[in-house]
């Protein structure tokens, strides 16, 4: 069972307790029923846990002991009672109430497609290894992967990310770990890189294609990968290129823009539940502005490509929009939201945004370069925007919930 509400000191570990289990085909009425059954004994309630499982319930109460020359009558009544609603009894004596958590408490999200039971074996035998243990576990969806949560104490968060992180990477699943309590449903800023995060396209590409200079962009792309120039130098280079292009070409650029499956429903899902959500990009204001308008974004902020007299004149104007530069900007949009830092989540998938993922509460490496998923807090390798709310502790029965209410 897991930790009681109630502390330890207010049940003494001398103190005789019932630990009363059932279990069976779940239907209507059997907590209930239990606890009525119980009532009559006047014991008092220490911890309470039920889980159903395909139709099958466990319920479990941890119960003081009942008046003296009264626990056999509780057994026999118990027993009964179960019998008549076709489930069994057990009834197990001891002393005191569950042992407290250790500390150092985090949450482990892990994400298969599939989850296999050799990961799943892997991922308990680390926790347990790191001096870890499990006190619940509990699924937050089934598609479009399978996303599971570990309740965790005794290991601080820091080491027990380190030591699953690499398990992960080899059986093929994803591992979150961060620290429980309740700032985790506090995060109330979301900010997104846009290119190959928010959207399956490189924006500047989209323009170079117009432009008949995807070529010419490719290789002032690699060259930048290859370190030979920085990414305001890539920048720059880049948009030269598309000196000359007619404005009408932004429009044409917007409609061709393709959403990451998963981002309106991550979007929608955040901002039900009073998320802020913001984008910063290396790519253009002509294309994120529009994407603003159209998610009902809270904040944007990127590159703009100047345009004169109905053309683009291959260069950028105002705060260029870099891998320092994200991190300024989810500074500002925190500071504008209200936010503190530690309660904002950002997602990415290049070195450029590092520095945005490491000053972020949580920063999440979305189907990221192996040197980003290895220094974020978090990494997601499905193509689904949306597996990101799993790793903030939302369900997918909870986002489908929203949705019916919503249409309703």
């Amino acid at each position: 069972m897991s930790a009681s509400q109630t502390s330890s000191s207010d049940v003494p570990a001398d103190v005789p307790t019932l630990l009363v289990k059932i279990f069976g085909k779940d239907r209507p009425g059997i907590t209930a029923g239990l606890f009525d059954t119980l009532a009559a004994y006047s014991v008092d309630v220490v911890d309470i846990e039920q889980v159903v499982t395909r139709g099958r319930m466990v319920l479990c109460a941890l119960v003081t002991e009942p008046p003296p020359g009264l626990e056999g009558d509780l057994r026999s009544t118990v027993h009964s009672w179960a019998e008549s609603m076709k489930m069994q009894a057990e009834i197990i004596s001891g002393l005191g109430d569950n042992r407290p958590r250790g500390l150092g408490r985090s949450l482990v999200t892990v994400l298969g497609h599939p989850l296999t039971a050799e990961a799943t074996a892997a991922i308990a035998s680390r926790i347990t290894k790191t001096g870890g243990n499990i006190d619940r576990i509990f699924r937050l969806a089934k598609y479009p992967v399978t996303a599971v949560e570990f309740a965790v104490s005794g290991v601080e968060t820091e080491p027990l990310r380190t030591a699953l992180v690499t398990d992960a990477a080899r059986l093929g699943i994803d591992v979150a770990v961060v620290a429980a309590g309740l700032y985790r449903r506090a995060q109330r800023l979301v900010v997104m890189d846009v290119d190959s995060t928010l959207i399956q396209d490189e924006v500047i590409e989209l323009f170079a294609a117009h432009a008949g200079c995807e070529d010419e962009v490719a290789e002032v792309t690699a060259s930048a990968m290859r370190g030979e120039l920085d990414f305001e130098q890539s920048l720059h280079a880049r948009v030269a290129l598309l000196e000359g292009l007619d404005a009408s070409v932004v429009d044409k650029v917007r409609s061709e823009v393709r959403l990451t499956p998963g981002a309106r429903t991550l979007i929608r899902t955040l901002k039900r539940l009073g998320y802020q959500v913001g984008v910063v990009s290396g790519g253009f204001t002509q294309v994120t502005d529009d994407l603003k308008e159209r998610l009902g974004l809270d904040f944007a902020h990127a590159n703009t490509l100047e345009i004169v007299d109905g053309r683009l004149t291959g260069k950028v104007t105002g705060e260029i929009v870099d891998r320092a530069g994200k991190a300024r900007l989810l500074r500002r949009f925190a500071a504008e939201a209200g936010v503190p830092l530690s309660q904002t989540v950002a997602i990415g998938d290049g070195a450029n945004d590092l520095d945005m993922l490491n000053a972020a509460g949580l920063g999440v490496a979305f189907n990221a370069k192996p040197v980003v998923r290895e220094a974020a807090h978090a990494a997601v390798n499905f193509p689904f925007l949306d597996t990101v709310l799993y790793l903030l502790g939302i369900t997918r029965e909870e986002v489908e919930a929203a949705d019916i209410l919503d249409i309703g």
